[in-house]
């Protein structure tokens, strides 16, 4: 007697296996760009946004913890902060984490004269 060596015979239906098999990752990847990634984005766009807003005047915090008033906005990415009487520095706007109190703008009459 002679044994031969049984081989299972494989589905038909292997798209779909692989399909099902992928489903958690594809599913982990969805949660993860809705909890994380997605806010995280949010977060930027309206720290650039402030950033991006702030004027002469204005009252920041930076990154440092160093509390100051805006007294002139360079081009570029350079402001000149106010940090106590007669003492002022240069900071990278980058470098901002709130704007305590946002001056407002002078009225039109104001300026004309």
């Amino acid at each position: 007697m002679f044994i031969t060596p049984a081989y299972a015979q494989g589905t038909g239906g292997g798209s779909s296996d692989l399909l099902i098999s992928l489903f958690p990752f594809i599913l982990v990847f969805v949660i993860i760009y809705f909890l994380m990634i997605r806010p995280q984005q949010k977060r930027v766009k309206e720290h650039q946004a402030m950033i991006n807003a702030v004027r002469r005047g204005d009252e920041i915090v930076t990154a440092g913890g160093i509390v100051g008033k805006v007294t002139k906005v360079n081009e570029g990415d350079e402001i000149q902060v106010e940090i106590a009487e007669n003492v002022r520095v240069r900071i990278i706007k980058g470098t901002i984490t709130t704007v305590r109190s946002k001056t407002e703008p002078a009225p039109e009459a104001a300026n004309s004269n």
